[in-house]
């Protein structure tokens, strides 16, 4: 049997995830990282994206995180997320409809246009379809 870590993924709304994991996979602000029993200690920002967990029972879950924290401590991993939904609960539809409308928002700017806000409405939506795509993966 593997050595397991505890982790918790939460966002504003409610507890999303709770119980002993075997490995978590997440983008940080420096790119992807795996986290497994026996990790350094570490604070870093998260990019919008999926979480992968391979939990203590050796199933892989993905969830979609639209930013936020993750703190490993000696036992624990907490994932603090703006927002936090189960891969399976996204819709692609809208997804994909939020990429389009941004996309389409940086090519036609005008004279009250917020960069900064179309921005990060591609790269949530973005980051959404990719969650979807790890699910794909992972299902086959």
């Amino acid at each position: 049997m593997a050595m397991t870590i505890h982790c918790d993924i939460v966002s504003a709304e409610e507890e999303i995830f709770s119980g002993l994991v075997e490995m978590i996979v997440a983008t940080g602000a420096l790119g992807d990282l795996g986290i497994s029993y026996g990790h350094a200690p570490l604070l870093t920002s998260l990019q919008p994206g999926p979480i992968r967990i391979k939990t203590q029972a050796g199933d892989e879950e993905v969830y979609y995180v639209s930013g936020g924290y993750l703190e490993v401590q000696p036992g624990t991993v907490s994932v603090l997320a703006d927002t936090a939904i189960r891969a399976g609960d996204i819709d692609e539809a809208s997804a994909v409809e939020a990429q389009k409308e941004a996309e389409q928002a940086l090519s036609n700017q005008s004279g009250d246009f917020d960069y900064g806000r179309a921005s990060a409405q591609l790269a949530a939506a973005a980051a959404q379809l990719r969650t979807i795509q790890a699910i794909r993966k992972k299902l086959g």
